[in-house]
């Protein structure tokens, strides 16, 4: 069952063109001009309930401006949306008590009080009863963890304890839809990982369809199994993660700072990007060669570090758009 149902979506906004120079200026002034964007253009997709799907895409490309027309925020110039049977249009606040958001980059929580005040806050604000208010609390403390830091003043909290109380306090009226945008940006390796392993915990135990976006290729792996990738407001692939895997996620960067200067040259799924003495950067196509072919070509013993990556987002994402096209 599709909990999420767009159908051509496009939404234009008109921007004022700034005349050049002060006799421009001021004739825009009062005989302003203006160009159209096309921010989203006829963007149809579907997503059933208990899914977890990312929405990527390069900056500008749509992501935001789709989301806000899905939750009622922005209304679209064209076409049809449902979520959770609502149009976002005409029902904003009764689809606001059955969704749910985080914006790594933008806190909802007042930062001078307690996780759990702020709990109690959001719970008043959505209608529900002191009991509910406090079973649920105590549900998500045990979720996510927060026993330790649940009455600190949020101010105090680090920033991936925050984005932990961020993601349960969007939980507290218990929606269907949860629309998250970063919510790992500026966080380290391993309280990324606690956060993914919240959100698919929330996922399982709570059966919470997810709206992910975001720029880790990590998020996307290891959250979700479809992936929509839209750009310049169009959607150029609506795939699974597996698929996009194996096409486009099949080739790893290995930046590799040496004791001594080496010389290396490209062979079959080994290509030398940079090479600056002491300085390596290699691409390993991981269908063709191990990555401990390549690490054996450096010589293990004389190297100094070494950073083992996935192939930029934007790369990736560059390549399949230019491939639609």
């Amino acid at each position: 069952m599709s909990v999420i149902e767009v159908k051509n979506l496009s939404k234009t906004f008109k921007s004022k063109v700034k005349g050049k120079g002060l006799k421009g200026s001021v004739k825009s002034l009062f005989k302003p001009t203006y160009k159209t964007i096309k921010a989203v253009k006829k963007v149809s997709l579907a997503v059933d309930k208990g899914e977890m799907v990312a929405f990527i895409g390069p900056n500008g490309a749509g992501k935001s401006t789709t989301i806000k027309m899905l939750t009622g925020i922005l209304y679209p110039t064209a076409g049809d949306i449902k979520v959770l049977g609502l149009d976002p249009r005409k029902d904003r606040k009764k689809l606001a008590y059955e969704i749910g958001t985080v914006f790594g980059q933008k806190e909802q929580l007042w930062t001078h009080l307690t996780p759990y005040d702020n709990f109690k806050f959001f719970g008043a604000i959505y209608d529900m009863k002191d009991y509910e208010i406090e079973k649920k609390i105590e549900e998500l403390n045990s979720l996510f963890e927060l026993d330790e830091f649940i009455n600190t003043p949020v101010k105090s909290l680090s920033l991936g304890q925050r984005i932990r109380c961020e993601i349960a306090c969007s939980l507290i009226n218990d929606p269907k839809i949860l629309f998250l945008d970063e919510p790992t940006i500026g966080l380290d390796p391993v309280v990324k990982e606690n956060i993914r392993s919240f959100i698919k915990r929330m996922n399982k135990e709570c059966h919470t369809t997810i709206f992910l976006t975001s720029h880790d290729v990590g998020d996307i792996e290891k959250l979700c199994k479809r992936v929509i990738i839209i750009n310049n407001g169009t959607v150029v692939l609506d795939d699974t993660m597996e698929n996009l895997k194996y096409h486009y996620l099949n080739k790893k960067i290995i930046d590799a700072k040496m004791k001594e200067k080496i010389n290396l040259e490209d062979e079959k799924g080994i290509k030398i990007l940079k090479d600056k003495g002491y300085n390596l950067k290699i691409e390993v196509d991981i269908k063709e060669r191990d990555i401990s072919d390549a690490i054996k070509l450096l010589d293990p013993e004389k190297i100094i570090d070494i950073n083992i990556s996935n192939t930029p987002l934007e790369e990736i994402i560059s390549n399949i758009y230019k491939k639609d096209k």
